[in-house]
C-alpha cells in the first residue's frame, strides 16, 4: 500500500501532488525571502552596532583626555610650587653659616629637584598620552562621520527593501495557508515532518531515480508510482515521492532554468 492510501484512503492523487508542489514552491520562496531578510537585517545591524561602538569609544576617549588634562593641570600647578620651594631653598642655602647647616639644606634641595624632575617626566608622559588620545579621537570621529554618511545613504534603501521583503513574505505566507487548507491533515503533517528534517519534503521520479537524492527506487515501487495512482516515500531520503512524466519533468526544468 502506498503513502496516499495508507494515510488518506482513496483520493484524487493528482490534486494532492499539485498541492504539494505548490506548497514546496512557496516554502522555497519563503526560505529565500527569510535568507534575504536575515542578510539585510544583519548588514544593517552590523553598521548600527559599529556606530554605537564608535560613539562609546569617543565618549571613553574624551573622558580619558579630560582626566589627563586635569591631571596635567594639577601637575603643572605642583611643579610651580616646587620651583618656588627650590628657589627658597637656594636662598636658604646662601644664608647658611656652617657646613653642617649647608649640607642639610643641600640634601633638602636635591630632594626637591628630584621631585621636580619626576613631575616634569609625569607631565611629559601625560602630554604624549594626550596627543595619542587626541589623534585616536580624530581618527574615530572621521570613521564615525563616514559610517554615519554610509548609513544615511543606505539605511533608507535597506528599510524599503526590508519592507518589500516583509510584504512578499506576508503574501506568500497567506497563500501558503490557503494551499495547506487543500491538503489532507495527515499528509500535511508528514510533509512538515520531512521538511523540517530534510529542508525539502517532496521528490519526483521519471526514470526510476529519486529527483532529490538520485538513488534508484526499488523496481516494484517505481512501477506502482508510474501508474500514477499513489505516492510513496523514497527509501533513501524519506521524501514524499511521486511519478512525473518526462514531458512534465522537462517543462519544470525549463521553467526553473
Amino acid at each position: 500500500m502506498g503513502l496516499t492510501q495508507e494515510l488518506l484512503g482513496p483520493v484524487n492523487i493528482q490534486s494532492e501532488i499539485d498541492a504539494l508542489e505548490r506548497l514546496a514552491a512557496l516554502d522555497a520562496v519563503l526560505a529565500q525571502i527569510a535568507e534575504q531578510l536575515a542578510e539585510k537585517r544583519e548588514a544593517l545591524q552590523a553598521l548600527l552596532t559599529e556606530r554605537e561602538a564608535l560613539t562609546q569609544r569617543l565618549t571613553r576617549d574624551r573622558s580619558a583626555v579630560a582626566d589627563m588634562d586635569r591631571q596635567r593641570s594639577e601637575s603643572v600647578g605642583e611643579l610651580r610650587q616646587m620651583s618656588m620651594q627650590v628657589e627658597r631653598a637656594r636662598e636658604k642655602l646662601a644664608r647658611c653659616r656652617t657646613e653642617r647647616e649647608a649640607n642639610a639644606v643641600q640634601r633638602e634641595l636635591e630632594e626637591m629637584r628630584q621631585q621636580q624632575r619626576d613631575r616634569e617626566v609625569e607631565i611629559q608622559k601625560l602630554d604624549n598620552l594626550g596627543d595619542q588620545a587626541r589623534s585616536d579621537i580624530a581618527a574615530t570621529e572621521q570613521k564615525l562621520a563616514e559610517l554615519t554618511e554610509q548609513l544615511g545613504s543606505t539605511e533608507g534603501d535597506t528599510s524599503a527593501a526590508l519592507a518589500d521583503l516583509e510584504q512578499r513574505q506576508s503574501e506568500a505566507q497567506g497563500e501558503r495557508q490557503g494551499v495547506v487548507k487543500g491538503i489532507k491533515p495527515q499528509l500535511y503533517r508528514k510533509y512538515e515532518l520531512i521538511r523540517q528534517r530534510r529542508g525539502g519534503a517532496i521528490a519526483s521520479t521519471t526514470d526510476g531515480k529519486c529527483s532529490a537524492c538520485h538513488i534508484l527506487l526499488p523496481p516494484m515501487m517505481f512501477q506502482t508510482l508510474r501508474r500514477g495512482s499513489d505516492m510513496d516515500q523514497c527509501p533513501s531520503c524519506q521524501r514524499i515521492i511521486y511519478f512525473k512524466p518526462q514531458v512534465a519533468a522537462e517543462a519544470d526544468a525549463e521553467s526553473e532554468g
